[in-house]
């Protein structure tokens, strides 16, 4: 059954693509980025904020100060998405700095001329997001492979459990989801650390990523330090962590006297809740137990930090 599907969110651009419906999807966010078929999309949603050309505490002050306003992030393109006439339109309500939700999403849907189906993706967990590709092969008639995809999905996290599990040491770690302020890592984050074998005490498992003191981090000692900023991939990461080094203790940190600071390809494999999280998980657990688990997957995922 072809349906006319229009997706405002990254993760499930990815979803569709992984379930064959690349063809239906007409319309995409100006984050929707993978596959490289996703970027001849039409884009109906863009951010509000030209946040390209801002220092990451002046985003987090922009952000909080339009949410306290109640101000949307995104704006949608009312007229492109009634010319389209879609009969699905994926969304979300779990983040509002991650992609259009909330009041904008429902105001316009309720206006359209033809009221299309809305699947919402929330996800806070692994098996959340397992069930979002479920429910959009169930929507779209690919069930079967949603089913297919799964299955090799849980069984890959289960071999990679296996692994890291008969190591002697569960290696303590703190991921790091902003940078300036510092954010502890959240939703389903901490469960890809649990299958690769470490422990973040700073961690939020199922609920939203927090502001923390950076003295907190001191005290937690990480032996591995992973930075994965929400929004952004490998190479502008690797230019954020630079500012980390002026941090106070930096050099007393366990993981920076070791060497063991990562920056990692954040919206690529931890912070879209889409199914390449399963090879987040298998990149943490190289990370923190590389004789166990390699990494045969393409360059440019990760980095190590010159911490001398």
């Amino acid at each position: 059954m072809q349906q006319r599907i229009v997706s405002f969110l990254p993760s499930a651009t990815e979803m569709a693509f992984e379930l064959g419906l690349g063809d239906q999807l007409l319309a995409v966010s100006h984050e929707c980025d993978y596959p490289a078929a996703a970027k001849s999309k039409r884009v109906v949603v863009r951010p509000v904020l030209a946040v390209e050309h801002m220092a990451q505490a002046e985003i987090d002050a922009k952000i909080a100060q339009r949410m306290r306003d109640g101000q949307s992030l995104y704006e949608l393109d009312e007229e492109a998405i009634r010319e389209l006439s879609p009969d699905l339109i994926l969304t979300q309500d779990l983040c509002q700095v991650c992609a259009a939700s909330g009041n904008e999403a429902t105001q316009l849907i309720a206006s359209l001329p033809k009221r299309p189906r809305v699947l919402s993706m929330s996800p806070q967990s692994l098996e959340g997001i397992f069930a979002n590709v479920q429910e959009l092969g169930e929507a779209t008639g690919t069930a079967a492979r949603a089913r297919q995809l799964i299955a090799a999905a849980r069984a890959r996290l289960a071999d990679i459990s296996a692994r890291t599990g008969a190591a002697a040491h569960r290696v303590r770690v703190f991921c790091m989801e902003w940078l300036d302020p510092p954010y502890c890592c959240g939703h389903w984050v901490p469960e890809m650390i649990d299958v690769a074998g470490g422990t973040d005490e700073l961690a939020r498992r199922g609920a939203d990523s927090v502001r923390i003191a950076w003295e907190q981090v001191q005290r937690f000692a990480p032996e591995v330090l992973v930075v994965m900023p929400c929004g952004y991939g490998l190479a502008k990461a690797a230019t954020l962590a630079q500012s980390l080094c002026d941090l106070p203790g930096w050099q007393q940190l366990p993981a920076v006297r070791s060497g063991q600071v990562y920056i990692v390809d954040a919206n690529s494999y931890f912070a879209r809740p889409g199914l390449r999280v399963v090879e987040g998980s298998v990149l943490l657990a190289h990370l923190l137990h590389p004789h166990l688990v390699k990494w045969d997957a393409p360059p440019g995922a990760f980095l190590r930090l010159n911490t001398a």
